[in-house]
């Protein structure tokens, strides 16, 4: 243990209990990084540090000295475009590898279960029809997923396990490169990735230049009956554009995990379109324990004026 005084975190979330999450894991992790929620702070001047899941408009405003504020997802678009973030705070987020294995694995399913036909395999049980359907090489089936960060690259490396062709469009090409991956990079690295792939899975992190990505224009650019897999964030997709491709046949089903708006309300027409899959903002999660160990670590890093290796770079946006 740091013999440092205690560092004094609060959870800031307008939509998540934080503590009943991750508070025992944290509680085990460490006894000089202290958590507390908003009504337990007692001087809110001591407060260092917050750990974030999307915190309401005024949430960062009683905390004067705040200098950190870390998400407990990979996404830090919200804190980036928080009105009340202080411009000097450090963002950082959590990198849990198991989050990325279980991204991997979502896509993956989702594919798949287009590719080999199980909803209308479903439709056939259901009436008792014996119907069994073609199948094509994988290596036949081009996919392109767009983003090669950590979830980018557990995507890629579970849809080449599986056998299929694979585009990346990523923002420079890397150093180390899978074998049989194709790797896009430059500013049309989107639509060069997108030109007659079968499938299109998204890992994009939001940017100013990811917003509305998936749009009309993109979708043209795949093949006739093309599938979307959508786990990037909800922003990135123009969903009238979606509809309309969906309606024209040039996209013939779509798999949907994040959205504009969440939880996606009831009302909502996506819920009703027999064409689309939803799930609610499930594809992967962080795990307790690895949330708790790099929270320690990167609250430590701020108290003792050290690197954070969990940083996010607030002009890159991730």
């Amino acid at each position: 243990m740091s013999a440092q005084p205690p560092i004094l975190g609060v959870y800031l979330s307008a939509t998540a209990d934080l503590d009943a999450l991750y508070g025992e894991a944290l509680r085990a992790c460490a006894t000089d990084v202290v958590l507390r929620h908003p009504a337990e702070i007692d001087r809110p001047e001591d407060v260092r540090f917050a750990i974030c899941w999307e915190p309401g408009e005024r949430a960062f405003e009683p905390y004067p000295d705040l200098g950190l504020a870390m998400s407990v997802a990979a996404g830090v678009d919200a804190l980036l475009a928080h009105p009340g973030l202080p411009g000097d705070a450090a963002i950082a987020r959590v990198r849990d590898p198991h989050q990325a294995e279980l991204m991997a694995g979502y896509a993956v399913h989702e594919v798949l279960h287009c590719e080999r036909g199980f909803p209308e395999m479903a439709a056939n049980a259901a009436q008792a029809r014996w119907a069994p359907l073609r199948m094509r090489a994988p290596a036949s089936v081009q996919i392109a997923v767009l983003g090669y960060g950590t979830m980018g690259r557990a995507v890629v490396t579970g849809l080449r396990a599986v056998g299929f062709s694979v585009r990346v469009a990523c923002r420079s090409e890397p150093a180390e490169q899978l074998p049989g991956v194709t790797y896009i990079s430059g500013p049309d690295a989107v639509a060069r990735a997108a030109e007659g792939a079968q499938y299109l899975v998204n890992v994009l992190p939001l940017t100013t230049e990811t917003e509305n990505v998936l749009d009309a224009e993109l979708f043209a650019r795949l093949a006739p009956g093309a599938s979307l897999v959508q786990i990037g964030r909800g922003e990135h997709l123009v969903e009238a554009d979606m509809l309309a491709a969906l309606d024209s046949g040039q996209l013939k089903a779509a798999t949907l995990d994040v959205f504009r708006e969440e939880p996606l309300p009831d009302t909502h027409r996506l819920w009703r379109d027999a064409r689309l899959r939803l799930t609610p903002h499930v594809a992967s999660d962080s795990l307790p324990e690895v949330v708790a160990e790099q929270v320690v670590e990167t609250a430590r890093a701020l108290r003792d004026g050290q690197p954070m290796t969990y940083a996010v770079d607030r002009a890159r946006g991730y």
